[in-house]
């Protein structure tokens, strides 16, 4: 019976994880990457997709009533069949800007009001997904095969990742290619995404179980205990800001990403802008393919050595070599920002080795919002750490647009840079108050 379970988890975990990934990446990635060959200026571009990763940043302040209200499988599936209409209608609904303002540069954003809302609405269906479909893992399993999953679960949303920044681009820019219409190969990609997200979401509809520990927990007779939830949920943000070193705690999850913050959101339009404005000129699809698919697997690369290596260091002295690696790489786009090299090999392997470095620096930054939230209230303290790890990408990102245009790729890349100084004094101060043991295996002897 146990085995014929685990097979069962099969059919729908795998699935529920990559479509778990796709509206993240199509919301936070895909939309900088189509906003800027649409010719929305970079400023713009950052500022409004930037401010997209909003629900991350307050999706807590909800959590407790996607825990009450319904059943976790009811918000799986209605937040699936939610974005599956989004998709369609953005699908639909894509405007088709001249070539020429698009070659210019000079598309305004408000041409892409009804985008955006539609962008926004997956924004917050996705990240009411990922509340549901969490704890739905964790009432379906139990501990043995949560345990058993939990890679599986991981690779799947990283293959979403591939798929969403790699493949998808990669179709863009084939579509592209063939029909010289910037706007009409994105409506192409959009209904890809439609087409698959929608067969997956009616297919979880009769795989997904039914677990008997998935009931919807306000009736008349739990009104009180719902009442009592949402006490102690209020309870948990008072005690959070009541931790010592909270203040340390936080500019730490705000500043220890910041040369990254600025960074990613001017890597693609860096790349796919013409050398005539201080980008690279690279096609879509080979951007599709250098920054989605080689920069994403060596991101993962480096998030499993950073695991391998934090488990035989711990989190103190993971910290500055994890913290320089956070920074140090930056440097491969002052490199490419200075050559305006064309070898795609040389591009590939200055993202590969940037990726590498932040998914290796990224390790120690999850380390320290696990121990930050160890006490009473640990799951609900880590929620309000990774919202806390939103806003370090939201708020950087909203500006970086903006100071591009200001300075130019080249200057810009020297102040990602100089933001590496904001990495090393927070780690400084944070690095001398972390148990000399969390997080390292002990050996017995």
């Amino acid at each position: 019976m146990k085995k014929n379970n685990r097979y069962a988890s099969w059919a729908w975990i795998p699935t529920l994880y990559f479509a778990e990934g796709i509206p993240y990446f199509i919301v936070n990635n895909i939309s900088v990457t189509m906003f800027t060959k649409m010719g929305v200026p970079n400023g713009e571009m950052a500022l409004f997709t930037s401010l997209l990763y909003l629900p991350w940043v307050i999706k807590p302040l909800w959590s407790p009533f996607v825990d009450i209200l319904k059943t976790k499988r009811w918000w799986i599936l209605a937040m699936q069949m939610l974005m599956s209409v989004a998709f369609i209608l953005l699908t639909l609904s894509i405007p088709h800007p001249a070539s020429s303002v698009i070659k210019a540069g000079v598309t305004p954003i408000s041409l892409f009001t009804f985008t955006l809302i539609l962008f926004i609405i997956t924004a917050f269906s996705s990240a009411t997904h990922d509340i549901a479909a969490d704890g739905f893992y964790m009432l379906a399993l139990d501990q043995e095969d949560q345990s058993f999953f939990v890679g599986i679960r991981s690779t799947f949303y990283r293959l979403s990742s591939i798929f969403g920044q790699g493949v998808l681009v990669y179709i863009a820019g084939v579509m592209e290619r063939n029909t010289n219409n910037i706007p009409l190969s994105w409506q192409i990609t959009m209904a890809v995404t439609a087409v698959i997200f929608t067969a997956v979401s009616i297919y979880h509809a009769f795989v997904i179980p039914r677990p008997k520990a998935d009931a919807m927990r306000l009736t008349e007779s739990t009104k009180g205990k719902a009442k009592e939830i949402i006490y102690e949920f209020g309870r948990t943000f008072i005690t959070y800001f009541e931790k010592p070193g909270v203040i340390l705690a936080i500019f730490f999850m705000l500043l220890y990403r910041l040369p990254e913050a600025f960074l990613l959101k001017m890597v693609n339009p860096f790349l796919l802008d013409s050398p005539e404005r201080g980008g690279l000129g690279l096609a879509t699809d080979n951007v599709g393919i250098i920054y989605g698919t080689i920069g994403v697997l060596f991101l993962t690369i480096g998030g499993i050595i950073g695991g391998i290596m934090a488990s035989k260091w711990g989190l103190k002295k993971s910290l500055w070599p994890m913290a320089a690696s956070m920074t140090l790489p930056c440097a491969t786009f002052v490199y490419l920002g200075m050559s305006h090299t064309t070898n795609l090999f040389v591009i590939a392997t200055c993202v590969a080795v940037e990726q590498f470095g932040y998914g290796f620096g990224f390790t120690a930054y999850m380390l320290y919002m696990m121990y930050f939230s160890e006490g009473e209230f640990t799951t609900a303290h880590y929620a309000i750490c990774t919202a806390f790890m939103a806003m370090s990408m939201m708020i950087p990102g909203m500006f970086a647009g903006y100071l591009q245009e200001w300075i130019g790729y080249e200057w810009f890349f020297w102040v990602v840079m100089v933001c590496c100084f904001a990495t090393v004094f927070v780690t400084y101060f944070v690095s001398k108050n972390i148990d000399n043991h969390y997080g390292r295996k002990i050996t017995k002897a």
